[in-house]
């Protein structure tokens, strides 16, 4: 059996973030993709992982063979875990799937939703493996478009232990290495298709339940065709996005080095869940300057603008010195000035460290 390891998910932005917000649930396929991309577009930076860069594609990461089982795995921060369900695929058609390997080519938005349509009807499905459990997404009732087990599902997100997507594969935290929050490691096999080609992509598609989010993201491969012994060696597909890139990653970016410049700030997103009635505002204040020292006069509005009655979100981008500690906390200003905070304990982040133009992302529920 091969090792495919497809990528970390450091909070939400070390996988291409999705164009949000869209239609993520319970109909997991509903979500009109096609401006992000089956590799994704980091809308906060501005940066197309379609168009491929000078440092990928220009030969494969890993050779599987035709009807491989696959042994994929993902790293998730701990601080970025919506739950939800995944799955993987490979699109058949490779006229498509050669504008997404032409170095400096953009595909159009047509193109791309072309090919997440392709992508999705070419999925490598849980229930292709034999043996492997394909459970039903707790979060999902038998009446709603995410029942069913042909993708792979996290935990239920509110669970007390080994919530959301922790602990699919039983792995503990900090099982897998991430910059912010701690990591696990989420694995699952998939059946590489009887098809063949030089050069194609895996891709990999995530549907958060707790935000309205798709993530997607690729990895550059080939296929052989089948033959015996066609499950004996191992290899790995690193297509990590983090400060440190492989050149599995489609991006226009180099392995990072000491060369690069260091982040001295970073732009932290608070996505903050917070169920409002009209006139209540979201306030965010801390131990730090940059969050008002605790201050509830000087606190920093967030913004409301994304908010609907089944995903409250509340958010705000603060520039924060990297590599500070600092605890915080949400408060809620009343109409007739009066403060309300949610309970403690107080909330506590760590600003990440890496190159120039590195960004993360907080997200937390109120309580």
């Amino acid at each position: 059996m091969k090792a495919a390891f497809i990528s970390t998910l450091q909070c939400l932005l070390s996988l291409s973030t999705p164009m949000e917000p869209v239609t993520a649930w319970p109909d997991l396929e509903a979500a009109q993709v096609g401006r992000s991309g089956p590799c994704g577009y980091n809308a906060r930076v501005s940066v197309d992982y379609n168009q491929p860069g000078d440092y990928w594609g220009n030969s494969v990461v890993a050779t599987y063979t035709a009807n491989d089982i696959v042994e994929v795995q993902w790293c998730v921060d701990n601080n970025g875990d919506h739950g939800g369900m995944f799955t993987y695929g490979i699109c058949q058609n490779q006229t498509l799937v050669d504008l997404f390997l032409t170095p400096g080519y953009l595909p159009t938005t047509e193109e791309k939703q072309a090919a997440e349509d392709c992508f999705l009807e070419g999925e490598l499905k849980c229930t292709d493996v034999s043996g492997q459990t394909c459970g039903y997404s707790p979060d999902c009732t038998s009446d709603q478009a995410c029942y069913r087990n042909d993708w792979f599902t996290c935990n239920a997100f509110n669970a007390d232990t080994n919530r959301a997507c922790q602990g699919v594969d039983s792995a503990a935290l900090n099982s897998c290495t991430t910059t912010i929050a701690g990591g696990y490691t989420v694995t699952k096999k998939i059946k590489i298709p009887d098809y063949s080609s030089d050069h194609t992509l895996l891709r990999f598609r995530w549907n958060s339940y707790q935000t309205a989010q798709v993530y997607l993201h690729c990895a550059d491969i080939a296929i052989s065709a089948s033959g015996p012994g066609s499950s004996s060696s191992s290899s790995t597909v690193s297509t990590s996005r983090t400060a440190t890139t492989s050149t599995a990653t489609k991006t226009r970016t180099t392995t990072a080095s000491t060369t690069c410049t260091a982040a001295t700030t970073v732009s932290v997103v608070f996505n903050e869940l917070v169920t409002t009635t009209y006139g209540e505002n979201i306030f965010i204040t801390g131990s730090i300057s940059q969050l008002s020292s605790w201050s509830t006069s000087s606190a920093i509005a967030l913004s409301a603008s994304s908010y609907t009655s089944s995903n409250p979100l509340w958010t705000v981008a603060i520039d924060l010195p990297a590599g500070t500690t600092f605890e915080y906390k949400l408060i809620k200003k009343e109409t007739d000035g009066s403060i309300i905070w949610e309970s403690d304990p107080n909330r506590s982040y760590t600003v990440p460290t890496g190159c120039s133009g590195l960004t993360a992302t907080a997200s937390a529920t109120w309580r």
